[in-house]
């Protein structure tokens, strides 16, 4: 049986020290994990925010997780870090231009949400390894909770 070479698209390359070998794999990299999507969503639908602001709108995510998103974030392009020189000192975020272009796969990934969500509600899907996403996180409650990744 003849090796079968792959694409040239799936062929081993590396970035800031991860090897990959498929551009999606890469983006998941980039932008993928718990609280990235999240900080990408609240800058692009709310605008330039302080760390504080950040931490208040994710309060799952620690201070020092919070801070090495950002971190990622800013080494990859995807966010803009201003300190001001004031006293106390300021640190401003927002979306850079390439953070930007993210925010269209994130309206659609947030659209897939919300019908899976509603899937789900209507008996159309398994509720999942934890059950139905309902109103104050009690499972029997009538409604699923929109608020907290809504537009």
């Amino acid at each position: 049986m003849p090796s079968q070479t792959p694409p040239s698209s799936c062929q081993e390359r590396q970035y800031a020290g991860k090897r990959y070998t498929c551009s999606v794999e890469l983006a998941l990299h980039v932008i993928g994990g718990k609280w990235k999507p999240l900080v990408l969503w609240r800058l692009g639908t709310l605008g330039t925010r302080r760390f504080g602001e950040l931490r208040r709108l994710l309060p799952g995510a620690s201070q020092k997780m919070l801070t090495q998103q950002l971190r990622e974030m800013e080494a990859d392009g995807l966010i803009l870090r201003q300190a001001h020189a004031s006293v106390p000192p300021r640190v401003e975020y927002s979306l850079t231009e390439r953070g930007r272009s993210v925010m269209p796969v994130l309206e659609m990934l947030c659209a897939w949400g919300k019908d899976f969500e509603r899937d789900v509600a209507k008996g159309l899907m398994g509720a999942g390894r934890t059950g139905q996403v309902l109103a104050e996180g009690k499972e029997g409650a009538a409604e699923p909770e929109e608020a907290a990744y809504s537009e």
